[in-house]
């Protein structure tokens, strides 16, 4: 029997609840079915993986990547003269 950390399960599961009535832009299955990478039309990726631990035994990382709420209001320009 495969046993799964209930902190992993929570983690998937607040992962795939942010999923809920948002448009799906685009999704990718690496050849080797190890990695699924599902766009989002408002830029966030979830990245979904199967991997190995040292100990040889599978478990599923999930990963969400949220892009930056304003980007700009936090840059700096820098203006370089050309002598």
């Amino acid at each position: 029997m495969l046993y799964i950390p209930v902190h992993d399960l929570r983690r998937i599961v607040a992962s795939l609840e942010g999923l809920t009535g948002r448009e799906v832009r685009d999704a990718h299955l690496r050849s080797d079915l190890r990695q699924l990478k599902i766009g989002m039309g408002d830029g966030s990726i979830l990245v979904i993986a199967a991997a190995l631990d040292d100990a040889g035994h599978p478990y599923l990382e999930v990963d969400m990547a949220r892009p930056p709420d304003d980007v700009a209001a936090d840059q700096l320009e820098v203006g370089f003269d050309a002598s």
